[in-house]
């Protein structure tokens, strides 16, 4: 499922196959008012039983299936069963949070029980889709954003997608590639305790690439004016590696 209706949750309407109650009989299972009795193989005890040497052996029973009575004039639609498979649309709820593998239960929308007993639950496993933007670690959402050279150096607000439409950061002057950002409440909603987890946004710096001479030449201008002291993680890098540049 997309990552926003995991988010936020989601009601689905869903076709499946299983049994249903059979109409022609009114899940007795029987054409008329026979009923039921008890099955002549097992006398009603829902299993069989076979010496085996010096043990014996039991197993269900084939003709009842273990219910110990049998329909004495079956339904043609149901074969004495009181239910019948088929297509059924039935609407189930998807609580925020969900993730890959998350388990949820439908009650009584499972199959229908044997002539007229309670039906069963419905469970089905999650699979969460990949997304364009964001990549989730639990309620943690990720996701990377292209910041533009001159911020990056100037400083500035940058705009930055979350699932609730779009929000902005304040970026510092100087801010390097890689710099993550925190931001509070903008992640899923955790199943466990309903509280909701951050936005971790990294930024990437974008070098222009298409310059043209003049703003080639005042580059350089700018480049030169800064010096080499205006560059603290090259500072750092080369002094680390002095002993590889024989300097």
């Amino acid at each position: 499922m997309p990552l926003e209706e995991a988010a936020r949750g989601v009601e689905k309407d869903l076709e499946i196959e299983r049994y249903t109650p059979c109409d022609t009989c009114h899940s007795t299972g029987s054409k008329g008012s026979g009923g039921t009795r008890a099955c002549t193989t097992c006398a009603g005890r829902g299993v069989v039983a076979r010496q085996a040497g010096i043990f014996i052996q039991q197993s269900t029973c084939p003709e009842c299936r273990g219910a110990g009575e049998t329909v004495s004039d079956p339904c043609s639609s149901c074969k004495g069963e009181g239910r019948v498979q088929r297509n059924s649309r039935i609407k189930i709820r998807i609580p925020g949070g969900v993730d890959t593998g998350t388990r949820l239960r439908s009650s009584g929308n499972g199959d229908a029980g044997v002539r007229g007993g309670a039906a069963g639950d419905l469970y089905g496993f999650l699979h969460g889709r990949d997304h364009d933007v964001f990549e989730r670690d639990g309620s943690d959402l990720f996701c990377e954003v292209p910041l533009p050279f001159s911020t990056a150096a100037l400083g500035g607000e940058l705009k930055v997608p979350t699932l609730d439409g779009q929000s902005s950061i304040k970026v510092p002057t100087g801010t390097q590639g890689g710099t993550v950002f925190r931001i509070r409440d903008k992640g899923v909603v955790n199943l466990s305790n309903g509280r909701r987890g951050d936005l971790h946004v990294k930024l990437q710096v974008e070098v222009p690439t298409k310059l043209n001479s003049d703003q080639q030449e005042k580059l350089r201008a700018f480049s030169e004016s800064i010096g080499e002291h205006n560059s603290p993680m090259q500072e750092s890098f080369f002094e680390k590696a002095r002993r590889f540049f024989d300097i």
